[in-house]
């Protein structure tokens, strides 16, 4: 009965985005107030709805409720509840679901918590977005349905895909949602906005928080999945430039473009055009992202179908609200008059060459993650391009980016006079290059990536910290530290989050270019050295697990006959599933990882091992969680909350022609 009452709340919560979608937009059209106001009870109807269908298919799987489809093929009675729950998103239908409840709950924040903005926007921004949801509601239930039964219900379920039974990857689909699907505020604001015909300062002030919050949660969901891919994959690294890793990517850093692009709209009224531009890409880069990893046209070990049909159909939403919202924009041109002049050097010329290379960077990873298709397609040729063509065309202007940031940062608005920017930085340059060129000396002759990481790293943290210092204006160290504590929460989170980009940088430099790797065929109880470290094979055991059997490796690492750590791991079978799955033994440490894997038994009784020494692989993801840091100190500054100071905020609209 339960599964039978989702099924019809996910019908009605359709039916219902279907009134959001026209009624609101009718009644802001003819200035109806009663019309306009159906918007914000439908959003809360729809998001309830959804959240009770999504409760209900959760109960399915908690209960192993093998009478759907959807449970049986991803669920089983012996595995473990968190990933009965995970099971849920781990598939196609599961997590499209969770991708209109993630839909229907945006709406519902714009709903409670944009009473300030102006009555006709609200109403439009919320018309947008339950058209977002209709097509999505179609897609589900005319192809995609979750709640789908079965006649004759097996007596158990044939469980879930073993890469995914891990704590890691069982947040990460949510998160990454919450990115992409969070995106469609963005999109939802710049339509209505084109649709008004009112682009302004206060405009940009809104559409701001519901960027930074996708870009917070996209920062959080990608640097979980680089994660998961280190220590689960079993090949050491942490980015593959696999298709559906740069479905991803892309919308991050169109994300990161729109937010400094809104910075220049907000305070200048520059940039209109260009700020709209991004918000519709950017949500279409999601999208994208949505048709790569469920259409089967790219592949990919995170796909999760491979049909046809539902890739057309994904190609048809993407087509109808891209085609439409560009070709709405292409008619408002007009209206988006730029206001604010600015000089070649300033803050907004700084902002504008971040856009540049970062839209320019989202563009070559797209055009490397489709060209084997183009190929295929066009000249029925199978190419694949990988890590070295990615490294090489985009590494680029990731250097550029961080080279120019801190310089930026300390710029005036309107004008400025380059000498007076540089004075305070020129000393925290000098620092910087002497620090590349101590990580030169010691390395002694390897790659040069690891010294132009440090010089950029000390560049872009030093710099933030330099940026702060300087708001802090004259006076003595207790009246700094003390303006240094009332300055704002978003500058605080710009520079938390420029030096959090520094210190991932600087562990990907150094993972890369200073990585130590050993494969060999290791003897049970002989030692062998893999850089400074002795490792010993102690023994192999058979170990039973949940819903697994695992071949374990007892591993003890010296270093100078002194006991670093015992590490254990692991190549497990999943005898229900019928796959294999690596679980790397890692010792995890400031300056560098540990990293073991046990392959299969060879001849002799020997053991195929893998061995890696990874420095500061863990600054990777530090950096991640600081940069997150700073999108969270940045969204909780009072002045980006969609309900603060918008009252206030000047009303200069452009108008239509």
């Amino acid at each position: 009965m339960i599964v039978e009452l989702g099924h019809f709340a996910l019908i009605l919560a359709a039916l219902v985005a279907v009134v959001q979608m026209i009624v609101p937009m009718v009644g802001a059209q003819n200035g109806w107030r009663g019309w306009m106001a159906a918007a914000e009870p439908a959003a809360t109807a729809q998001f309830l709805f959804v959240a009770f269908s999504f409760a209900a298919l959760t109960y399915a799987f908690v209960t192993s409720d093998f009478s759907l489809r959807i449970v049986v093929n991803n669920s089983h009675t012996l595995k473990p509840l968190l990933y009965k729950v995970t099971g849920v998103w781990g598939n196609h239908e599961g997590s499209m679901l969770l991708w209109v409840l993630i839909l229907a709950l945006f709406g519902a924040s714009a709903a409670w918590f944009g009473a300030n903005l102006p009555e006709r926007l609200r109403a439009r921004v919320l018309s947008v977005q339950a058209a977002i949801g209709v097509a999505f509601y179609a897609f589900i239930l005319l192809t995609s349905n979750p709640f789908d039964r079965l006649a004759q219900p097996p007596f158990d379920g044939q469980d879930l895909n073993p890469l995914l039974q891990d704590p890691g990857l069982a947040f990460h689909p949510p998160f990454l949602y919450l990115g992409y699907v969070g995106l469609s505020m963005a999109f939802s604001f710049a339509v209505a906005a084109l649709i008004e015909g009112r682009v302004d300062a206060a405009w940009a002030r809104w559409v701001r928080p519901w960027t930074l919050a996708a870009w917070l949660f996209l920062t959080i969901g990608i640097a979980l999945g680089s994660w998961w891919a280190y220590y689960e994959l079993g090949w050491g690294g942490f980015w593959f430039w696999d298709p559906v890793e740069n479905a991803s990517f892309m919308p991050w850093l169109i994300a990161a473009a729109l937010l400094h692009s809104a910075i220049v709209t907000e305070k200048r009224e520059a940039l209109k055009s260009w700020t709209i531009l991004l918000s519709i890409l950017a949500f279409g880069f999601s999208l994208i992202g949505t048709f790569i990893v469920r259409s089967g046209v790219l592949t990919s070990v995170h796909a999760f179908a491979n049909d046809p049909e539902r890739g057309v159909f994904i190609l048809l939403i993407l087509a109808v609200f891209m085609g439409g919202a560009l070709t709405l924009y292409a008619a408002r041109a007009g209206a988006m008059e730029a206001k604010g002049v600015f000089a070649l050097a300033s803050r907004e010329t700084a902002l504008v060459a971040n856009n540049v290379l970062l839209a320019v960077s989202a563009f070559v990873v797209f055009i490397g993650t489709v060209w084997p298709l183009v190929a295929e397609l066009a000249f029925n040729r199978k190419l694949s391009v990988g890590p070295p063509f990615f490294d090489a065309a985009f590494t680029p202007f990731m250097v550029a980016l961080a080279m120019i940031l801190p310089i930026g940062s300390a710029m005036p608005w309107k004008r400025a006079r380059m000498g007076r920017v540089m004075r305070p930085l020129w000393g925290i340059m000098a620092l910087s290059v002497a620090l590349g060129a101590l990580v030169w000396t010691m390395q002694t002759g390897r790659s040069i990536l690891a010294p132009v990481g440090a010089v950029l790293a000390a560049w872009l943290v030093l710099g933030a910290g330099m940026d702060l210092w300087q708001r802090a204006g004259r006076g003595g160290l207790s009246d700094k530290a003390r303006r240094l504590r009332r300055l704002p929460r978003a500058d605080w989170g710009k520079a938390i989050a420029h030096g959090g980009f520094g210190i991932t940088i600087f562990g990907i430099a150094a993972m890369t270019a200073w990585q130590v790797e050993d494969i060999r065929v290791a003897e049970v109880g002989e030692p062998f050295r893999v850089g400074p470290y002795e490792i010993t094979l102690e023994s192999v055991e058979e170990v039973e697990g949940p819903n697994y059997v695992s071949t374990m490796g007892m591993m003890q690492v010296t270093r100078s006959g002194r006991e670093v750590a015992t590490l254990t791991p692991e190549k497990r079978r999943y005898p229900v599933a019928q796959m294999p799955t690596t679980e790397a033994g890692i010792d995890n440490g400031v300056l560098r990882d540990l990293y073991l894997v046990i392959g299969d038994r060879q001849s002799g009784g020997a053991w195929a091992v893998r061995s890696y020494i990874k420095p500061f692989a863990n600054w990777i993801w530090a950096g991640a969680i600081i940069m997150a840091l700073g999108g969270v100190m940045s969204l909780t500054d009072r002045r980006y909350r969609v309900a603060a100071g918008a009252g206030k905020a000047p009303r200069r609209a452009v108008p239509a022609e």
